[in-house]
């Protein structure tokens, strides 16, 4: 699990984010959530990654997935969390990483695409059917 001290980004209005965040932790196995959070966050940046995609939306997509990853990275810095430490240092390292190189790409208009490929990967690792019987 990701966010095992936080809460999930939700965006948009705190108080039904807060709610919904909440019943959905209740129901649903909290990888199966960050795959989720994962999944839209990366479909908008991959949409904002076609040729003649307005700025705005690129901009949109790349801070969304900045906030993600400002989040994971904080988290994976706490000293309550519970992952093993080399997998909070990568954490912490490839968030690191998206931090400079969002605003790189934004400011030279370039692909998303590296930060899609990391995305992808935290994907595979957080995919339900990879879980097995949790």
């Amino acid at each position: 699990m990701l966010f095992p001290n936080s809460e999930p980004p939700f965006g948009g209005h705190a108080g039904l984010a807060s709610a919904y965040g909440k019943i959905i932790r209740e129901t649903e196995n909290p990888r199966s959530i960050e795959y989720r959070v994962f999944d839209r966050v990366t479909t908008a940046l991959e949409d904002a990654n076609l040729p003649g995609t307005p700025a705005r939306e690129r901009i949109a997509a790349a801070h969304d997935n900045h906030e993600l990853w400002v989040t994971l990275t904080c988290d994976a810095a706490s000293e309550n969390n519970a992952l093993p430490e080399t997998l909070r240092a990568t954490i912490i390292s490839l968030g690191l990483w998206v931090v400079r190189e969002t605003p790189r790409v934004m400011q030279q208009g370039g692909s998303l695409g590296d930060l899609i490929a990391v995305n992808r990967a935290i994907m595979r690792g957080l995919h339900p059917a990879s879980q097995g019987n949790d």
